[in-house]
Parts: structure tokens; sequence; C-alpha cells
């Protein structure tokens, strides 16, 4: 789950391990861990975070999760020095960067598909593909120290995968305007923008994120995977269409245990006991 990273000249760093993992409380935090690089995408962290996160999906100990980091910057997009270092490669880096992104594509696909919902802690700058980490989230707490932005055009690179999860999130003008004018959104633009849920002061952070996860900890897993599913999917779909299958949806949410007890004890007065 931890693997160790390498520079860009390829050279391993054993010490190093690029993600930190910590369960407390059926919560599970994955730390970004590469802070003096601000903690790259590279295809070692790509490929851990995609590992603890396959993992956590069939962890029933594990009820929500939260990706942070350490350092004073979230995550600033690919690492690019690694990219660059195979420039030189026969094809000009070509199958590369294919894998890269892939891998990448991959990782927020598995986000946005996961069972248990996802929490970003944003301490600080988070750009390009760290900004698509950040809306590829179900949600997202931030400082006030915090900023986001899709500035790859100011080196001469159109952000075009992360405007995927980043377009489904804010207005396309405001989304268009931050991928081609290359500028920085303040936390409480990026709250109005609805990329995030929440800002709070830098000394909050930790326990505004840790609040959110204990909340939806305490909720019936089953319903809130149900649940999430289905609101993605929903999305892509005509209006009709999305009607239709979220009937299906709630018939069948409506069936399972957690909502006999939920209901039930709502009738009662009481508290529920979830079975999930």
């Amino acid at each position: 789950m931890n693997p160790t990273d390498t520079d860009a000249a390829g050279a391993a760093d054993p010490a190093l391990q690029v993600l930190l993992s910590h369960v407390d409380g059926g919560v599970l935090r994955l730390t970004l861990n590469r802070p003096r690089q601000r903690n790259p995408l590279s295809q070692a962290m790509l490929a851990a975070l995609t590992e603890a996160l396959q993992q956590a999906a069939a962890d029933k100990t594990v009820r929500a999760i939260i990706i942070d980091a350490e350092g004073p910057g979230f995550c600033g997009g690919h690492d690019l020095k690694e990219m660059t270092a195979h420039r030189g490669d026969a094809d000009g880096g070509k199958a590369y960067f294919e894998q890269t992104f892939h891998a990448c594509a991959t990782l927020m696909q598995a986000i946005v598909g996961h069972p248990k919902v996802i929490v970003a802690q944003v301490q600080g700058i988070a750009t390009a593909a760290g900004c698509q980490l950040v809306a590829a989230c179900d949600l997202a707490v931030a400082s006030t120290e915090a900023r986001f932005g899709v500035n790859g055009i100011n080196s001469g690179l159109f952000c075009s995968t992360p405007m995927v999860a980043l377009s489904r999130n804010i207005a396309r003008k405001r989304a268009m305007a931050l991928l081609t004018l290359g500028e920085l959104m303040s936390a409480e633009e990026a709250e109005q923008a609805g990329l995030v849920n929440r800002v709070v002061a830098p000394g909050e952070l930790e326990q505004a994120a840790d609040d959110m996860a204990a909340r939806l900890a305490a909720r019936p897993g089953a319903v809130l995977a149900l649940g999430k599913q289905a609101f993605y999917r929903q999305l892509e779909m005509p209006l009709d269409s999305a009607y239709d299958f979220t009937g299906k949806v709630i018939v069948e949410n409506m069936l399972m245990d957690d909502a006999v007890e939920g209901i039930g004890a709502f009738i009662d007065k009481r508290e529920p006991k979830w079975t999930t």
C-alpha cells in the first residue's frame, strides 16, 4: 500500500513512503507524503492510492475515507520532472505519458465508483491533477490558505484530463476561465463555485474533516454505497431516464434492512441500530 517513490533520475528512496495510511473509528486517512515536492501524482503515488482504495472497498471496518497531505501543499499535479525524464525515450515519452494519464483516470474513476464516501482535506495549493483529485472526491473541506487551479496553460499544457472532474463540479464559464486564463481560485471562491463544501481556519481543518467523516461513518454503509452509485449514474442521464433509474433504486433501498430499521426508529422515536 505504501511503495517508495523514485526521483526524476530513477533513484529509489526506500526510506520514503509516498502514501501513509491510518484507520481510526472506521475512518481511513490516506496521506500524500512527498511534502517537499508538493505531493505530486507520480506513478508510485497513483498506484499507491489506487491500491489503498481497492483494499478499503473490501474492508468492512472502513466506513469513510479522508485524503489529506503532508506539508504546505496538498498536491501540485503530475510529477513533471518524472515525466520530463522520459522525453529521451525512443517515442519521445508517448508511451509513458499514456500510461501515466491512464493510471490517473483509473484512480479518479475509482474514487467516484468507490462504495465509501471520500473526503478531501485540503490545507494548501491543489493544482492541475491535484485540483482534479479534489474535484473527484465526494466531499471536500479546505483551509483558508488553500488555493485551487488547473493552470497548466501557463506551462503550455491545457489541463484536459483535470477538466473532466472540474467541469462536473462547477459552472462551465468558471471552469473555462480557470483552464484558459491559468488563474488560481481562493478557498472561499472554491466554496462559492461548489468545488469544496466548507472552508475553515487552518487550525480547524483536521477536526472539520474528522467531524464530517465521523458523521459519514455513523450512517448505514450499504445505503450510502447505493446512494453514491446512483448519484453519479443519474447525473449522466436524460431527465426521464434519471427518474426511471432512481425510482428503481429507491424501491431497492426501501426493501433493505437498514431502511426497515431506520423508518421504524423514526416512527418509534428512537435511535436506529444499523445493520451495515
